[in-house]
């Protein structure tokens, strides 16, 4: 391979020749061959995004010249474009704060932008990484904002994708709003439920995660871009910092605001913290209907078998004919590993100290990583499993009459002594709640028909006075 020098203030470095990094994104790459993982693109087309805002700003404040300006904001729109992704090469785990991320685009842009201007790439006299295209920057303020940025371009595709199994969710609780079942606390048996509410209530839980999750992105408006080093703006022209702004406004299509205090947004990423919780709140929700999922679909034989999922894939190397619940499963990892990131992001956020959070690049992957693999999860589980899914309504019926659960619905008639007997008498006997009541003769038979309809078991009514 051929190498060409470069040198930083520590000294030379060889660099690929072809490579169009530099001196310090080669360091990070000798430095840190850690996992093979490299930054997410939407956080590294933020970066860019930045310094073309920048680039444009600084030219309009006068601490460029035009054609500079133009020069890196081509190399942007070329790196946007997805020419250069290949480039982008620092691993996730480096040394803190991005610098290394930050350094990695401005080496880039920069040697990019040399090429157009007629140079050869390290002629840093024509385009300087540091000089020109982080003027007026710090890795401080431009990262907290490209993971602000990212985060709030993949918030909604993931909110798209809870709001359509929300209305699946919905769907299926209409279609099966009369189909009786067993309700279970404990794991045991308990007081009856319809299937419709078990969706109905699936539907809700996500409704009221999609609002948490919104908020919590609507907040990430507040960006330190201007504030620098450790908060007070020193370097950067107020003029460029309201003018990048502007442009980073449109290039985005968010309302991006300069933050009310610089220092503290850059000392602390409790706002990315905030929609990470709101992730493992809506993951938490989502493992719980996924293994009341697996429950309900358990068997066919010696399971619950009271719904079935539709089959993906065989189910067993050994094993002929088993099919599992493939999807099921599939998100409870997810969902898992959104909780664990959680976890991660919130000992990121309290490990800065004093004026820096140094640990960002950290929670960029896991937060961004998160709203990505969330969102393919709903969509294979909503088009793999939900939409699909069969209802075993007379088994469920069946297992529904014959819970013990349901003479509670008897106590306001004939108290909880004589409906114990009933359940014990049932139970002995193998009958439903119902027959052994018919049996009795401690109430009419009518009055018992009306008790145990599917919507008089389920919903609140006035009972009997005394």
């Amino acid at each position: 391979m051929r190498y060409r020098e470069e040198h930083d203030y520590l000294g030379d470095v060889a660099v690929p020749y072809d490579a169009y990094w530099g001196a310090q994104t080669q360091r990070a790459i000798d430095n840190f061959p850690i996992s093979g993982i490299k930054p997410i693109k939407e956080y590294t087309y933020a970066i860019i995004l930045i310094k073309k805002a920048a680039a444009e700003a600084n030219y309009q404040a006068g601490l460029i010249s035009r054609k500079i300006s133009r020069a890196i904001v081509r190399a942007a729109d070329e790196a946007l474009a997805g020419n250069l992704d290949d480039q982008f090469v620092v691993d996730i785990y480096q040394a803190g704060e991005g610098t290394s991320n930050n350094m990695n685009v401005n080496e880039v842009l920069a040697n990019r932008a040399i090429e157009l201007l007629g140079g050869n790439k390290g002629d840093y006299s024509l385009v300087h990484p540091n000089d020109h295209v982080n003027m007026g920057q710090s890795s401080n303020d431009v990262i907290p904002t490209a993971i602000k940025i990212a985060a709030m371009k993949l918030v909604p595709d993931l909110l798209s994708s809870m709001s359509m199994l929300s209305k699946e969710f919905a769907l299926k609780g209409k279609q099966f709003d009369s189909v009786i079942k067993s309700g279970r606390t404990h794991m045991m048996d308990a007081a009856p439920i319809r299937l419709g509410q078990e969706f109905m209530a699936w539907s809700d839980l996500l409704n009221e995660s999609i609002k948490r999750i919104d908020s919590a992105a609507k907040s990430l408006l507040d960006i330190n871009l201007g504030a620098t080093a450790v908060g007070t703006g020193v370097n950067a022209d107020p003029i460029y910092t309201k003018t990048a702004i502007i442009k980073l406004s449109s290039y985005t299509g968010l309302k991006l605001r300069k933050a009310t205090d610089l220092p503290a947004v850059t000392e602390s990423p409790s706002d990315l913290m905030a929609l990470s919780s709101a992730l493992r709140i809506f993951s938490a929700d989502m493992t719980k209907i996924s293994n009341d999922i697996r429950l309900m679909n358990s068997g066919p034989i010696t399971g619950l078998a009271e719904i079935t999922l539709p089959a993906v894939q065989p189910g067993s190397s050994i094993m002929p004919g088993k099919v599992n619940p493939s999807v099921i499963e599939m998100m409870n990892m997810v969902c898992f590993r959104v909780i664990g990131d959680d976890d991660t992001v919130t000992l990121a956020t309290q490990a800065g100290q004093l004026e820096l959070n140094v640990m960002e690049p950290l929670i960029a992957y896991c937060l961004l990583h998160d709203l990505k693999i969330l969102r393919n999860a709903i969509d294979v589980f909503t088009e793999r499993a939900i939409k699909g899914l069969k209802v075993n309504k007379r088994k469920m019926e069946s297992i529904a009459y014959h819970d013990p659960g349901m003479a509670l619905l008897l106590n306001p008639y004939i108290g909880y002594e004589k409906a114990a007997r009933l359940v014990k008498k049932a139970v002995a006997e193998n009958k439903s709640i119902k027959e052994v009541a018919n049996e009795s003769g401690l109430l009419d038979k009518k009055l018992i028909d009306k008790i145990f309809d599917p919507y008089s078991l389920t919903t609140p009514k006035r009972l009997k006075r005394r």
